[in-house]
Parts: C-alpha cells; sequence; structure tokens
C-alpha cells in the first residue's frame, strides 16, 4: 500500500497503537516485531478489540481487507509519522543529549505552553518508535511541538531527525554514556551532533550552550542562538545559580526564579528553557512562572521526604558525567547527615570499570557518612582499589542488587539523613524510596 493511501485511513482512524492489549475502538494496529516477540500474531486479535485496520508484514496472517500488508511495519510506521509531519506547519523543536534532555524538554515545553499550544514527547518515548507514535499525535491545532530524541548507537539520531524534521534544535550536552554501542566519547559527539548536520543542511536554527566547548566546536556554518553562564556578547539569555540548597534558585537576565529542582547541573538546563521562550516571544514574566512552578515526577532531581529520611531521587538513569555532577551537587548540600546509595552505570563496555574506581574513588573522599553500592561493576571497582580509605572515609557497604538492600533495610534502616538515591535504571534503585 502507498503511504499516501494509509494516510487517508489514518486521517479517518487518527489513533494508532502497537500494543494489543491496548487497543482503542477504531485504532490502527501496527504489528511491529521484536527480539521476543511478533506483533502479527496478535493482529487478529486486535481487530476483534476494535482496531479499525492492522498493519501487518507476515502474509501468512493477512486473511482480512482489514488487514494492511506492507513489507516492513516498522519502516511503515515511521513513514507515515513523517508524512504526517509533513502535511502540517507545526514548528518542531528536536532535542538531543547525553543528559538532561528530558528535563529540559519538560521544561521548554512548560515555557512554550505559557503562549502556544504545544506537543511535547510524553515520558522518554524517544526511539524509533516512540519518535513516530509522538509525531502522530500531532494535529492541526499544534502551534509547536518539542520531540526528544534519545541513542545509544550510531546513526540513530540520524534516523531520528530525518524522521521528525525538526525546524530547530538543542543539544543539551555530551558526556560519557553508552560507550558500549557508541565505542568511544568521540562516537558520542559525532552522534548527537547528527542533529547539527540536519539542521545545517537543511537551514534550521540552533540553541545552544556557549559554554560547552564541545558542542562550539561542531556548530561551524550553523544559524546559532546562544544562552551560557558567561557573559558574552551575543547571547540572547545570561544567567547565574544564585543558591542550590537542594532547590536550585537562579537568575537570567536579571530575573531572579526559586525552582523545584535539585542540583546545579540543572541550571543549563534551565537557561536553555529561558533561551527558547524568550526566542519565540513569551514574556519574561511567564517564562518565570514556568520554570518556577515545574516540579519534577519522573525519578530526575526529585526530592522525597519520608518518615525516616529526605531523600535526592535522581534513579533514572546513570553515566560517568551524570553521576559526577550529582555527586558534586550532594556535597555541596547543607545537611547533618549525608549518605550515597549509588548503583552501577551500565553500558560503558571497556571502560566500566575505570569509571566505576573514579566514582568509587570521589566517594572515599567526600564528607558522607555512609555509602552504599549495589551491583557487580561497583564490586569489582572495589576489589580493584589498592588504596587503603582514610579514618574519616564513610563506611562502606556492598550490595549485589536492589533485592539485598531490601533485605538489609529490614533489620537496619537509616534515620535522619538526607540520602542521594541514582544509578541507571535497570538496578531499580528507585524501589528503594518506599523502604527509606
Amino acid at each position: 500500500m502507498e503511504i499516501q493511501d494509509l494516510y487517508t485511513r489514518f486521517l479517518a482512524h487518527p489513533v494508532v497503537t502497537t500494543d494489543s492489549r491496548d487497543v482503542p475502538t477504531g485504532s490502527l494496529f501496527f504489528a511491529l516485531r521484536g527480539e521476543t516477540f511478533d506483533g502479527n500474531q496478535y493482529a487478529a486479535a486486535s481487530l476483534e478489540k476494535g482496531a479499525a485496520y492492522a498493519v501487518v508484514d507476515d502474509p501468512s496472517v493477512a486473511t482480512s481487507d482489514r488487514m494492511i500488508l506492507v513489507e516492513n511495519v516498522l519502516h511503515t510506521l515511521q513513514q507515515l509519522a513523517s508524512y504526517h509531519r509533513q502535511q502540517l506547519s507545526t514548528t518542531i523543536i528536536g532535542i538531543t543529549g547525553t543528559n538532561g534532555k528530558t528535563t529540559t524538554k519538560e521544561l521548554i515545553a512548560a515555557v512554550l505552553r505559557q503562549k502556544y499550544n504545544v506537543l511535547y514527547t510524553q515520558g522518554n518515548f524517544n526511539n524509533h518508535i516512540g519518535v513516530p507514535k509522538t509525531l502522530l499525535q500531532l494535529t492541526a491545532d499544534h502551534e509547536m511541538a518539542v520531540i526528544e530524541m534519545g541513542a545509544n548507537h550510531p546513526g540513530e539520531i540520524k534516523t531520528l531527525v530525518e524522521i521528525v524534521q525538526p525546524d530547530y534544535g538543542i543539544i543539551t550536552n555530551v558526556g560519557k554514556a553508552h560507550l558500549l554501542g557508541f565505542g568511544s566519547f568521540e562516537g558520542v559527539i559525532k552522534t548527537k551532533g547528527e542533529l547539527y548536520d540536519y539542521l545545517r543542511d537543511n537551514a534550521g536554527t540552533v540553541f545552544i550552550n556557549n559554554d560547552n566547548p564541545h558542542l562550539a566546536a561542531i556548530s561551524h556554518d550553523l544559524q546559532l542562538v546562544k544562552y551560557g553562564h558567561w557573559p558574552a556578547d551575543d547571547l540572547l539569555v545570561q544567567g547565574e545559580l544564585l543558591e542550590c540548597n537542594p532547590f536550585v534558585h537562579f537568575r537570567w537576565n536579571g530575573h531572579d526564579v526559586q525552582t523545584h529542582l535539585i542540583g546545579s547541573y540543572n541550571l543549563d538546563n534551565l537557561l536553555a528553557a529561558a533561551c527558547i521562550g524568550t526566542f519565540f516571544t513569551v514574556p519574561a514574566s511567564d517564562i518565570c512562572t514556568a520554570l518556577g512552578q515545574y516540579t519534577p515526577s519522573n525519578n530526575r532531581s526529585q526530592l522525597t521526604v519520608t518518615a525516616s529520611n529526605r531523600l535526592v531521587v535522581d534513579a533514572y538513569n546513570a553515566n560517568p558525567t551524570s553521576m559526577a555532577a550529582a555527586l558534586d551537587n550532594f556535597q555541596h548540600i547543607q545537611a547533618s547527615h549525608k549518605m550515597a546509595i549509588l548503583g552501577d552505570m551500565k553500558e560503558l563496555g571497556s571502560v566500566s570499570l575505570d569509571e566505576h574506581r573514579r566514582i568509587l574513588s570521589t566517594l572515599l573522599h567526600s564528607d558522607f557518612e555512609q555509602v552504599w553500592l549495589v551491583g557487580e561493576e561497583f564490586q569489582k571497582a572495589v576489589n580493584a582499589t589498592d588504596s587503603q580509605p582514610s579514618a574519616n572515609a564513610p563506611t562502606l557497604r556492598l550490595f549485589a542488587d536492589v533485592e539485598a538492600v531490601k533485605t538489609y533495610l529490614q533489620t537496619d534502616k537509616p534515620q535522619g539523613f538526607t540520602i542521594l538515591v541514582k544509578g541507571s535504571n535497570s538496578t531499580k534503585l528507585v524501589q528503594l524510596v518506599d523502604h527509606l
């Protein structure tokens, strides 16, 4: 079936699902394949549950005129999303980066919604499936869209930007993450820079942190709108951190804002949102309101107060860059009793041991009273460390996994501590919140 013909059916049935357990009446079901499943097997059931059509790529199941047979369901989903995007005049901002892209996306959307009807990526639907599904939610009423794009292998951002076709773009930063997939830090920069490449080739505009040398190095021949900490003649927005204990209080272009975000590293994210809002003529007072009212709820830079402790929960993801930033910020938070519960950093490949040892060294020279490390990568780092901790080093405990921590907490739970909880999502440290 030609994409134009499929688009006609999409316009009549503009709800897309890829989950056979959630099939809204009148929707289009796309039978995606995965490593452990084949959506084609559920196509007939999706029609029984109320789907108008099922898009399949297995001829053996295409036994009904409500089955739309295509060569590759995933590619068809992506093509449909790209075609739909081309039919609308919505201004699209593409966002990627190693750290902070989800928080920055949320902040940008909060600011732009003060003036515009905005569609933005929900949760972390930022991959080759989530991005097209987000684009297919666009309607003629949306004036702007903020589309988050993630990657853990070379070429993935290139694929996504060709689907999204953004008018504007922002890379929050580049750091050491997914090195197993990217191969090196240089591979991270090259892949994230594929957003810049697209905008360079299509006369787009980039919002850039003027203080970031890695981004400056790949921003040649681009139309730039700049923000940053350090004063410069061509900054649209310049800001500074006033306090972070624990919430960020900052100033931008003379406007003071008290936020609900923890972590001095969030200053860049806040300035990016203020810059984009200013560029799109959102009044400064509305920008301040949006940034001041935004409250994280996705286990990113989130303060949780329990009956026993005060938790700084940043447990959605972790890599060497974000871990170092979180520890540096936590060091500066004023609290009488501090401890850290850290989980392994995943997908670091051959540099994993060195990066975990580097974090361990930082911890052993911190002022924390206790440090709990969860996972085999930190276990290897401890085993490979020859130096003896100093007399005032924190008490160190090792746990195989989050279940081991839960068991320990049943008999010895911290009381009266401010606790940083951070690790890769797969370590499941977020499960500890209800136990602390």
